[in-house]
């Protein structure tokens, strides 16, 4: 079977203080975004990837790959006005209609493992999806208004991760649906479609550069 994955990096810059996109902020020698596409590259030489980006950040994106003299190999394409469209743009790509698997991974998460994307990829095989998740470790409460709170079971809670691996098939239906507010990851767009999501098992360094102090963990979890 032919994998594919679609690596998505449209961020900015805001929460994290600074000028430049988060997916461009140096860690450990490399922009955020080039340790996340050697990740893909290590985990298989035949893995077609995929980058989305803001076709506005083309030009630097390259100018990049020159200065850190980067030449893994990859497709790029241009983003959409959301994720949603992202995605399909990237999906849109691909010519495959079965016996293909598709993970989609945020550029920001450049701590990804070897051992999460192959299962990802054969749970896929087996169930049609997997979606990357962890338990949650802390308590947590459900807050109804500015005065009232309950308790919740975090036992019936996880964080949902990336990637998240579907049948190209499935996807290729999920997303020919018209754009909602609810579709917050393509789990949710493949759950619209009515398709069962299964989860499968991610890693706390596995995380979402989103703030200055999420770089501070990546950098350790990089040398480590």
């Amino acid at each position: 079977m032919q994998e594919y994955v679609i690596i998505v990096a449209g961020g900015s810059g805001s929460r994290m203080k600074s000028d430049i996109p988060k997916q461009f902020i140096p860690v450990n020698g490399l922009p955020v975004l080039m340790h996340t596409l050697k990740a893909f590259r290590n985990y298989s030489e035949a893995l077609k990837i995929i980058l989305v980006l803001p076709e506005a950040q083309f030009t630097y994106w390259n100018q990049l790959c020159n200065e850190f003299s980067f030449s893994e190999s990859y497709s790029l394409i241009p983003g959409g006005e959301t994720r949603f469209h992202s995605v399909k743009n990237g999906l849109d790509s691909i010519t495959d209609n079965d016996e293909a698997f598709v993970a989609v991974h945020d550029g920001v998460r450049p701590v990804i493992s070897r051992e999460i994307i192959l299962e990802s990829f054969q749970k896929a095989a087996q169930f049609g999806t997997a979606v990357v998740s962890v338990a949650l470790k802390d308590s947590i409460r459900i807050v109804e208004n500015s005065e009232k709170n309950t308790a919740a079971d975090r036992s019936a809670f996880r964080l949902i991760q990336t990637p998240q691996t579907f049948r190209i098939d499935w996807m290729k239906k999920a997303f020919n649906n018209p754009y909602q507010s609810l579709f917050t990851d393509c789990a949710s767009v493949l759950e619209f479609e009515g398709y069962p999501i299964y989860l499968t098992e991610g890693s706390y360094e596995n995380i979402k550069i989103t703030t200055p102090e999420d770089l501070r963990w990546a950098e350790i979890y990089l040398n480590s």
